[in-house]
C-alpha cells in the first residue's frame, strides 16, 4: 500500500543490495494472511507484524531483531579489501589470510588513510600531512618510497593502491 511500490520488492531489494542487506527489516502492514506472512518472512524479511498491534509489541520486537541482528553486525573497528585483507583499526594489524603483515608505523598509516576512503584520491602532500610530516626537508618522493614497499608487503593486494598520474594515490578494489 505504499504510493511507488509494495514493501514485498522493497524489502527484495534491500536484501539483495550488498550495501542495505545486513539492515534489519520488519514488515509492518495491514495485510495479514498467513501466505504474505510467509512470503515477507522468505524474501528476508526478519518480522512480520499486522495490524492491529500493541505499541509495547512493537518495541518488544524492535528490541528482538536487533539483538539478533547485533550479532551479524560488521565490525566497525575493522576495513577489508578484496578477500583476505583484514585492517584492525583498534590493533594496529593488517593480515591477510589471517597472518599477521609487519608494516612501518607510516606504511600502517598510509594503507589506513587509503581503505578509509575507498576510491579518494590523496595527493603526496595530503598524505605527509595525515603522516605529521611538516619538515620542508621532506620530498614527496618519500611517499612513493612507502607506497613501494606497500605494494610489496601486501604482496597481490598492493595491486589496489592505483598511482594518479600527476595527482597522488588511491585504494580501488578492481
Amino acid at each position: 500500500m505504499l504510493p511507488d511500490s509494495d514493501g514485498f520488492e522493497i524489502c527484495k531489494y534491500l536484501k539483495s543490495e550488498s550495501d542495505y542487506s545486513n539492515i534489519p527489516v520488519i514488515m509492518l502492514t495491514a495485510r495479514g494472511d498467513e501466505t504474505e506472512k510467509i512470503l515477507g518472512l522468505e524474501i528476508g524479511a526478519d518480522d512480520y507484524v499486522t495490524k492491529p498491534f500493541s505499541p509495547r509489541e512493537l518495541v518488544a520486537r524492535v528490541k528482538a531483531v536487533l539483538r539478533r541482528n547485533e550479532k551479524k553486525a560488521p565490525d566497525i573497528n575493522k576495513v577489508y579489501i578484496g578477500e583476505s585483507l583484514e585492517i584492525d583499526l583498534n590493533k594496529y594489524e593488517v593480515r591477510i589470510d589471517n597472518e599477521k603483515v609487519e608494516l612501518t608505523s607510516s606504511e600502517y598509516k598510509i594503507l589506513n588513510l587509503l581503505a578509509n576512503k575507498k576510491g579518494w584520491v590523496y595527493s603526496r602532500e595530503q598524505i605527509l600531512d595525515y603522516l605529521g610530516v611538516s619538515d620542508k626537508g621532506v620530498l614527496d618522493r618519500t611517499v612513493d618510497v612507502h607506497i613501494k614497499n606497500l605494494r610489496e608487503k601486501l604482496g597481490q593486494y598492493g595491486l589496489f593502491i592505483k598511482n594518479i598520474r600527476g595527482v597522488g594515490y588511491k585504494l580501488e578494489e578492481s
